[in-house]
């Protein structure tokens, strides 16, 4: 049986996390990932670089910005492999941003047929959902989804009522 090296060529790297030699330098110009240098200037990254990129592939998958990424892995120890410990503090410390990102996900997806619900698809001009255009005094963006606001209880029944008839012609 062959023996396990201490560190990986940015190929090995490659081959095993999935992540494409070009976007491990990427990450590496991000702070994401930190080799070393052989004397021919070669990458040379530790095992534990396995667990980090694929940390950060995950991190994206869920919608976390590089500077997020940047600065949870900045929490794990640098000189060492990072422990179950270390893996946990990182993990509790995102909660809070995972269960928010998980509540927008949550509202987008029961509220969106309301957006949808009629053909019109501008919440602007959406006579069900903002009429009147009542949420222009907020300024721009998905107030319903993003910040979570309830709507008027006036709103809520017509929000889930059939369009009116003037709107389907």
């Amino acid at each position: 049986m062959g023996r396990v090296d201490d560190e990986l060529t940015i190929g090995a790297l490659s081959e095993r996390t999935g992540v494409a030699p070009s976007a491990l330098r990427y990450y590496e110009a991000e702070g994401l990932l930190h080799p070393t240098r052989t004397a021919g200037g070669q990458r040379r990254y530790r095992r534990d670089a396995i667990r980090r990129v694929s940390f950060v592939r995950i991190a994206q998958q869920v919608g976390l910005s590089l500077e997020e990424i940047r600065e949870a892995l900045s929490s794990l120890p640098e000189g060492r492999t990072p422990t179950k410990a270390d893996w946990e503090q990182l993990s509790a410390s995102w909660r809070p941003r995972l269960d928010a990102r998980i509540a927008v996900l949550e509202r987008l997806r029961d509220g969106l047929h309301h957006c949808i619900g009629c053909g019109c698809l501008s919440l602007a001009v959406c006579h069900l959902v903002n009429p009147g255009d009542v949420l222009a005094d907020r300024g721009p963006g998905p107030h319903y989804l993003a910040e979570g606001a309830s709507r008027p209880a006036s709103q809520e029944a017509s929000a889930t009522a059939s369009p009116p008839r003037s709107l389907l012609k």
